[in-house]
């Protein structure tokens, strides 16, 4: 912060008055949250990233965060700029495009097995079962979600908003809390509230809390594993497996989460 400067101040002088010093100290005060965030999101940067293009990026997101936050809205700065944050980045992994199709496939595969048991079963199918299916072990199986959570980086956003809420600027964040003057925006984000918690609560008990203390507590995939009495690698794997299970759920919903057609993109 600058001299005798505290945070709501700066965020007066910046958003009232255009003051950049004050920008710049706000921007600086919550580099931290990029650190954090990038260090979530992937722990080993892929072969042709370096760890500083991932935190570039996060930069990005962080700056695009303090011009556009709205002190007035009732959000917590640090939660809307952790989901920009996470946006940039995830966006610089895709545009590496860095995983093979093979992955891809594996993917589409695995979501499929996993509806399809569950369809049969009526419950969500356990590990020992979706491996059996997929005709490998069950250690195996959990090398598999370790291989394509890297390639996947998927977070909630890309499961609700399908894959469009970074280009657009929304976030969780703004589905869950933005109070919108129109009607009819104001109840596609209750639809879109309400379809992800009754997928959130399709999960198994397990998966549901990593969801829990991974987005709502803000905690490590170490910390989760701490909580739960497992390795990090495995509360990771959880955490992947859980959004393959959302995005399966929710894909049906599909059309309710793509971009509305303007007259600008219609032409």
């Amino acid at each position: 912060m600058l001299p005798g400067l505290d945070v709501s101040e700066a965020w007066i002088r910046f958003k009232q008055q255009g003051d950049l010093a004050a920008r710049e100290a706000l921007v600086l005060n919550y580099s931290y949250l990029v650190s954090i965030t990038a260090g979530r999101i992937v722990a080993n940067p892929p072969p042709n990233l370096e760890r500083e293009d991932l935190l570039s990026a996060g930069i990005i997101g962080l700056i695009k965060a303090v011009d556009q936050f709205d002190p007035s809205r009732n959000v917590k700065f640090e939660t809307y700029a952790i989901s920009l944050i996470r946006g940039a980045i995830l966006e610089t992994l895709r545009d590496q495009d860095w995983a093979p199709r093979s992955v891809r496939d594996k993917l589409k595969q695995l979501e499929r097995t996993m509806l399809s048991l569950e369809g049969k079963l009526g419950r969500p199918a356990t590990d020992d079962e979706i491996a059996r299916e997929l005709g490998i072990s069950t250690d195996e199986y959990h090398q598999l979600l370790s291989h394509t959570a890297r390639a996947a980086v998927m977070s909630l956003e890309d499961v609700v908003l399908g894959g469009e809420g970074v280009e657009a600027g929304v976030t969780l964040a703004d589905t869950v809390a933005d109070a919108a003057s129109d009607v009819h925006k104001q109840v596609e984000q209750k639809e879109r509230i309400r379809l992800l918690s009754e997928a959130i609560d399709r999960l198994p008990p397990r998966e549901r809390l990593v969801i829990a203390l991974y987005y709502y507590e803000g905690l490590t995939f170490r910390e989760i594993g701490d909580v739960l009495s497992i390795s990090e690698s495995r509360a990771y794997q959880l955490h992947h497996q859980a959004t393959v299970r959302l995005r399966a759920y929710l894909e049906d919903q599909a059309a309710l989460f793509e971009v509305p057609e303007t007259p600008e993109t219609a032409n």
